[in-house]
């Protein structure tokens, strides 16, 4: 499918990156983050997103990223922003020097989800695959960027349209660290169509 590194443009654009064809490093600056209301009842959004535009209804977009995280909830990952209250994510976020959050946020209408799984601090790398079928979205992950395992499915209420998609990295607390992207590319849709049970009848 048709893909170009400079169909990308940033919202919120940090003040140290770099672009090229085939990478994009990105150095985050303190207090940055994506949330919305839930639990912590603080709104964040000021995280810088790398993202290009599409109507493509099926598709699959897959990303390399390694980091040098080392402070409390540093994350860079794969996002589909549409506004501040819409939005998804797929990223790890560091905890400490035990483990770190492997996971994603979905947030539609204003409000944020949080779904993780604990992983190994000592992991600085990790491939993401974020797929689209019409309003439905899955992300997957995977360490080597061929065996991939479902992180989430959701739907995205307003994702039903032209969408934007990308990166992002960013550093909620008082804390700095480079990400690196690489690998970037735009395939035929890899989540297949479901072959289970079959679609309700519509009434």
């Amino acid at each position: 499918m048709k893909f170009n590194i400079h169909d990308f443009g940033w919202t919120r654009e940090p003040e140290s990156f770099t672009v090229s064809d085939d990478k994009v490093e990105v150095v985050t600056k303190p207090h940055t983050d994506l949330w919305q209301r839930t639990y912590y009842h603080f709104r964040n959004d000021n995280a810088p997103v790398f993202q290009m535009e599409t109507d493509e209804k099926f598709f699959s977009f897959t990303v390399k990223t390694e980091f040098e995280s080392k402070h409390r909830f540093d994350q860079c990952g794969v996002v589909m922003y549409l506004d501040s209250e819409n939005w998804l994510k797929g990223s790890i976020e560091y905890e400490n020097e035990q483990f770190q959050h492997l996971g994603s946020v979905v947030t539609n209408f204003g409000y944020s989800d949080w779904a993780t799984t604990a992983i190994d601090a000592s992991i600085k790398s990790m491939w993401y695959r974020f797929s689209r079928r019409k309003d439905d979205y899955c992300i997957e992950c995977s360490v080597d960027g061929e065996q991939f395992g479902q992180m989430r499915i959701c739907h995205m209420h307003k994702g039903d349209g032209t969408i934007r998609f990308g990166i992002y990295a960013c550093s909620p607390e008082d804390s700095s660290f480079r990400a690196t992207f690489t690998n970037l590319e735009m395939t035929e849709c890899k989540w297949l169509k479901h072959d289970g049970q079959a679609p309700d009848e519509e009434k």
